[in-house]
């Protein structure tokens, strides 16, 4: 258990003589807009550390300078909010990193796999997961508490030794690293407030109710940062679109919404929301943002979709791969609508050969499916 600077200056020092460090984070976010990290866990080939980062005066440079090293494997298991909460607290993206999920989804092992499961097929380890809610911000943790945690990362390790040859022996390691580059991208983690309204479901049709959620999604983003606490506790999605559609303009319109708490047009943060609605609706009619169009899909998509599922099974089983990894079904939607010129991400790299190029095959009617001994197989046409 690392309580100081200088424990933990030690503790990444020595691993960062290792080729790889497998790590974890504990933290708490139900109230809060940025992740509050409460525990790291951190187990190398010499060395299992659990680091307390509420603990009196300890300084974590030494942990995030670990985290770029770019001489040490990172190894997470399903590692976007733990590299969200490096990224904000140290600024810095880990690299280069190896994400056990994302691999196991390469190697077979299902979608989406969980951390528990993956132990369990891998070492023959049935986890104890009871203390999985537990409230990490509260001290003295308890034995039981610390057994939990560093269990998350002292067989990560030979999670991905197993997972690291399997792909090296079936020559899949470049097709991890395709998958990485979107994890360890700045982007990912840094969205721009103007950017927020992209993270909605779209339920709007005209111009000026888009140039109003736009203009409501990037207050909220900055308000929830500045204060620290979830969107939804500036303002709920549900209000933003009623907002969007309706465009209040005073104080008396705004509270008769029904999404809208009683005093709340009153507040500050309501008087914030009118004047982002009336500078919305002073832009220009030639200025207003463009609503995006759902794809057109043609008649008769919907069943050529069908059969490329059935054909993305078929590979996904026969090379043991996670289908959701090779093809989503907005994939497949734009290869049987469009064919060649798709754009979608299985018509590119390692997906293109796996899948991309069998799919354009069935869409030309080059192959086709059959049922054949109870089993759908592939037939040249």
């Amino acid at each position: 258990m690392i309580l100081t600077t200088e424990e933990l200056q030690e503790a990444c020092a020595l691993l960062a003589q290792s080729p790889f460090v497998a790590v974890d984070t504990e933290f708490l976010r139900e109230t809060t807009f940025w992740p509050q990290l409460c525990l790291i866990q951190m187990s190398g080939p010499e060395l299992d550390a659990i680091v307390d980062p509420l603990a009196p005066g300890i300084d974590l440079t030494p942990f995030f300078k670990l985290m770029g090293n770019a001489d040490v494997v990172k190894v997470f298991h399903a590692a976007r909010q733990d590299i969200e909460i490096v990224f904000h607290l140290g600024g810095l993206i880990p690299h280069p990193i190896f994400d056990t999920q994302v691999a196991a989804m390469v190697c077979g092992f299902g979608d989406s796999v969980s951390y528990d499961t993956l132990v369990q097929k891998v070492c023959g380890i049935q986890l104890d997961k009871s203390s999985r809610f537990t409230d990490w911000s509260h001290r003295p943790l308890s034995t039981k508490q610390l057994d939990y945690a560093i269990a998350d990362v002292t067989h990560l390790k030979d999670v991905y030794l197993t997972i690291k040859a399997e792909l090296e022996r079936e020559g899949r390691t470049e097709w991890l690293g395709e998958e990485m580059a979107v994890l360890e991208a700045r982007e990912t983690y840094d969205l721009h407030p103007d950017d927020a309204w992209q993270r909605l479901k779209m339920r709007i049709r005209k111009p000026i109710e888009l140039a109003v959620l736009q203009r409501l999604a990037a207050w909220r983003e900055r308000e929830a940062r500045s204060r620290d606490v979830p969107r939804g506790r500036v303002l709920k999605d549900d209000a933003m679109f009623e907002i969007a559609q309706q465009q209040p303009k005073d104080t008396e319109a705004l509270g008769r919404l029904r999404t809208i708490p009683k005093g709340y047009e009153r507040s500050q943060a309501g008087q914030a929301i009118l004047a982002q609605i009336n500078a919305a609706l002073a832009i220009p009619k030639a200025d207003l943002p463009k609503v995006p169009k759902p794809q057109n899909l043609p008649e008769g998509n919907g069943a050529a979709v069908e059969m490329l599922k059935v054909l993305l099974k078929l590979i996904a089983e026969k090379n043991g791969v996670a289908a959701k990894i090779i093809a989503s079904t907005d994939d497949l939607e734009s290869i049987a609508a469009k064919g060649e010129e798709s754009e979608a991400a299985a018509l590119h790299g390692w997906r293109r050969e796996l899948f991309g190029l069998p799919a354009l095959k069935l869409v030309r009617g080059e192959i086709g499916l059959r049922f054949v001994n109870r089993k759908v197989d592939v037939v040249d046409l």
